[in-house]
């Protein structure tokens, strides 16, 4: 979606709590996949954990991190993933639901696929 709609919107991605930490509740997947770590307790431990995950998965749109009291995360409902589009004014326009069961990325490119056609996406 960044490819197709950069030049039009900012893509942001902001690091959240870990959802499937060792000491709280772990996935298999994660142990096999060897990105098995505890629930940062400061916001220096979170953004290091933020800083393996965006040295692992090699992302291509910038990542802000949550402070450990969840300032940001808590009154967008975030945890543990959720997807947002706001307009270039800060208005929420799409609230996904929670991931990752409601978690749709093809709903947020249909919103952007809109503001496009109408010439209502810039970015801010």
């Amino acid at each position: 979606m960044k490819d197709a709609y950069g030049d039009r919107a900012n893509f942001l991605l902001v690091y959240v709590r870990e959802a499937h930490a060792c000491d709280e509740w772990e996935m298999e997947d994660n142990v096999k996949a060897g990105v098995s770590l505890a629930q940062p307790r400061s916001d220096g431990d979170r953004r290091s954990a933020a800083a393996r995950f965006v040295s692992d998965s090699r992302l291509s749109i910038p990542v802000v991190v949550d402070a450990v009291d969840d300032a940001a995360s808590a009154p967008y409902g975030a945890w543990p993933e959720r997807l947002y589009v706001l307009d270039a004014s800060g208005r929420v326009i799409y609230r996904g639901g929670p991931g990752p069961f409601e978690f749709r990325p093809e709903e947020v490119e249909e919103v952007l696929k809109g503001l496009a056609a109408t010439g209502t996406a810039s970015r801010p």
